[in-house]
């Protein structure tokens, strides 16, 4: 069976450039046969600031848009966050995605696509890791950082260089490995919870 790649769009703000970054690793994705890729854009959950009277890890969510969101990450196997880099950190609707949430990101593993200036979003990356560590994400080390990307934007499209591509395909490949070696872990830890 196939797991399933969230390829998560980080940012809302008009005038982005995630869709395109993230269709690219879509196809790519596709095309290295370890994975379901799914598309996954935060901007079409209209999530408001954390709105959920219980706290997550209950999962009693009042909110349908909070249930929707639940059911996509829920059904994730591994995870890509396709991320520009703002004040040297994530964006602060992706903050507030992952918030929404506990138990469904639980031993997952989670690589990058970062975008950004001369440091292609790496501290945004870096940011990011304490709070999915909170949630029991794996950050693996491995990642896709595109520096100075306007450059490699023709025609709104994404033109990888061989170095980028080179990069997602390790970064598959280890997002395979993990993401088979925590599948075992998450019966147990649905059952611990429950209890």
């Amino acid at each position: 069976m196939t797991q399933k790649l969230n390829i998560i769009v980080g940012s809302t703000r008009p005038g982005r450039v995630g869709p395109i970054f993230a269709k690219w690793f879509t196809d790519f994705a596709r095309e290295h046969g370890k994975f379901e890729p799914v598309l996954v854009d935060i901007a079409e959950f209209d999530l408001p600031l954390f709105d959920e009277p219980k706290h997550p890890r209950l999962g009693q969510y009042e909110n349908a848009h909070t249930r929707r969101w639940s059911q996509v990450i829920a059904e994730g196997d591994a995870f890509v966050f396709v991320t520009p880099e703002y004040n040297y950190f994530i964006p602060a609707p992706l903050v507030n995605a992952i918030t929404y949430l506990s138990t469904e990101w639980n031993y997952k593993p989670a690589g990058f696509l970062s975008y950004g200036g001369v440091s292609g979003g790496l501290r945004a990356v870096e940011s990011a890791k304490p709070l999915l560590n909170t949630v029991k994400v794996v950050p693996i080390p491995e990642g896709v950082p595109v520096p100075n990307y306007p450059q490699l934007l023709v025609d709104g499209e994404f033109k990888p260089n061989d170095l980028i591509t080179a990069g997602a395909k390790t970064m598959l490949d280890e997002l395979d490995r993990w993401a088979g070696a925590l599948k075992a872990l998450r019966p147990q830890a649905k059952a611990a919870a429950a209890a």
